[in-house]
């Protein structure tokens, strides 16, 4: 966990338009700057960034948020990770709260390592006649190879020692590069076999794929889970692919390093793979990020379904609204690399678009091999359905799954929540607040913009304000949040606390329209206005419960302090 003071300190030191610059070339237009958005195509800018306010905001797609926000959608990063990348960016150390747990951070100098042993394996795979002629018989260019960074690995059992004078060192083992054996032999984990540098999405090679030239076990061999890489976290070509996945919104994941080139070799450049693992939450959420549709395309045989199950139980959690997840499964004989070779690109992904949305795979498997027409094969249905629809935490998809599987089992919505004892995603509007003060919806948006603006200015917020609708919900949660930092808070800390809560849509709606704010906009001023029309509202709602009670029964009627407060407010 990092402190959430910390978080306050980074985005104070950090310039909005200075991070977004190193990524995105910014021109200035008025108080703010613009530009095309990174995060889908459009040929006129309407990505802005406010200096002066520390956000972006795309009016195009909609996307909003502080820089570190900014680094994770564009990085494809998740949280803890671009906060250390920002923090290192201004040299600040990142301090961590983990309880019973010791945090293990990695050594800059276990990257080089990993760096040399790139370049070495290059160098061995341009002097290796047999290498290139794998190579060139799978139909890769010495472009999609260097592209790729993609080496060779020598025969023999101490190749790397002419890499590096340490070779008895901690560091080769550490990065799993070398094996230590009984009695302190070592040796190389990679002999004879094509080398495919693993990438995360900074540049840095944190691990290595080997396959076989010839027949061998096992064909793949990965890197072991070491201080760089986590196989649940990473997938092979993101680095490569992030920019055409941001294009066109789309990726594909396959299951092989050599699908992943061979299909870059024909064009479609949008495609990872998992590391010999099935796919992982930590995948679904960097991909989600990044992307507005994942395709899985994975082999026909058993293999191949079991990794498509295995993937869309993991998606199902993480669900998106307005996101879409499909399936592509190609002809038994085939995996992405031979389709693509032998029908082309055009007919590759004329089979991609005509993929099986994940409703529709889900509904289908469900119901494979029974009886729909009997209590037993419905009876069956409800059993295979419950474990999948209760994991569905996405509004929309929710419901819609829940609808198609009770039609299916010839039950009804309710019936069938009932009896999974899931709550409805549809409820029913709350009741009113019959004691709130209600503010419409210039006052109540004006109270946010200004409190986003100026967090301080909480202080001044009456003690038993209250409103419903979004804005009025958010308010208060943001003023409940101030009061625990003694409303010593600023305003980039305050919206990243919020983002990917329920609020964070009518905060982001909220700070978006103060992009039309002038120079001259008074916010203090104009947050002590609208505390004093609230005030007077509050007085007149007071006074006219006073004089009804009175009207009924006389001033008699009335407690003596209600009888002070009733003439105080009557000459005022």
């Amino acid at each position: 966990m990092i402190p959430r003071s910390f978080i306050q300190d980074l985005l104070n030191r950090l310039d909005i338009v200075d991070v977004i610059e190193r990524y995105v070339p910014l021109k200035k237009a008025g108080g703010n700057y613009v530009a095309c958005c990174p995060f889908h195509n459009e040929k006129s800018p309407s990505f802005t960034v406010s200096q002066a306010k520390q956000f972006y905001h795309c009016f195009g797609c909609g996307v909003h948020g502080t820089a570190i926000s900014f680094v994770m959608e564009h990085l494809g990063l998740g949280f803890v990770e671009a906060v250390e990348e920002l923090a290192r960016s201004v040299g600040m150390e990142v301090p961590q709260e983990r309880a019973n747990e010791t945090f293990q951070r990695v050594a800059p100098d276990l990257y080089e390592v990993m760096q040399v042993a790139t370049r070495y394996y290059r160098e061995q795979l341009k002097l290796s006649k047999r290498a290139i002629e794998y190579l060139k018989g799978r139909g890769l260019s010495g472009e999609i190879a260097a592209k790729y960074a993609i080496g060779y690995a020598p025969d023999g059992w101490q190749n790397l020692s002419a890499a590096f004078s340490d070779y008895h060192g901690a560091a080769l083992v550490e990065t799993g590069l070398v094996i230590s054996g009984e009695g302190g032999k070592r040796y190389d984990r990679f002999r004879d076999r094509i080398m495919f540098p693993i990438i995360n999405v900074r540049n840095q090679v944190i691990g290595f794929g080997g396959r076989v030239l010839d027949k061998g076990e096992p064909k793949y061999l990965n890197s072991p889970e070491t201080p760089l890489f986590e196989k649940g976290h990473e997938l092979y070509g993101l680095f490569q692919a992030q920019k055409a996945i941001r294009a066109g919104q789309r990726v594909l994941v396959v299951e092989g390093y050599m699908d992943v080139v061979a299909l870059a070799q024909h064009g479609i450049d949008y495609a990872v793979a998992t590391l010999g693992t099935a796919t992982t939450p930590h995948h679904m959420q960097k991909l989600l990020r990044i992307a507005g549709q994942i395709v899985f395309c994975f082999d026909g045989d058993k293999a191949g379904q079991k990794a498509a199950w295995r993937a869309l139980e993991n998606a199902l959690p993480n669900l998106q609204d307005g996101k879409l997840i499909s399936f592509l499964f190609l002809p038994v004989e085939h995996d992405p690399d031979s389709y693509v070779r032998e029908f082309g690109k055009a007919a590759f992904e004329r089979e991609l678009n005509q993929s099986t949305p994940l409703s529709e795979y889900l509904l289908r498997e469900i119901s494979k091999d029974l009886d729909m027409k009997s209590q037993e094969g419905k009876n069956q249905l409800l059993h295979r359905a419950r474990p999948l629809l209760s994991a569905v935490a996405s509004p929309v998809a929710s419901l819609l799954l829940r609808k198609e599987v009770a039609a299916l089992a010839g039950i009804s919505q309710a019936e069938l929540e009932a009896l999974f004892e899931i709550k409805p995603v549809a409820h029913a509007p709350r009741p009113a607040l019959k004691k709130a003060m209600r503010t419409p919806f210039p006052v109540q948006r004006l109270l946010l913009q200004c409190l986003i603006a100026k967090p301080e200015l909480g202080k001044m917020m009456p003690a038993d304000w209250q409103s419903d609708g979004a804005d009025g919900e958010a308010i208060a949660a943001v003023l409940s949040a101030l009061r625990e930092t003694d409303f010593a808070m600023s305003s980039p800390a305050l919206m990243q606390m919020f983002e990917g809560t329920m609020h964070a849509r009518a905060l982001s709606q909220a700070e978006t329209e103060m992009l039309d704010w002038g120079d001259s906009f008074d916010v203090e001023a104009e947050f002590s206005g609208l505390v004093s029309r609230i005030d007077e509202v509050q007085r007149r709602e007071k006074f006219l419960a006073l004089q009804g009670k009175s009207a009924q029964g006389g001033l008699s009627c009335l407690s003596p302090e209600e009888r002070e407060q009733y003439l105080r407010l009557l000459q005022r």
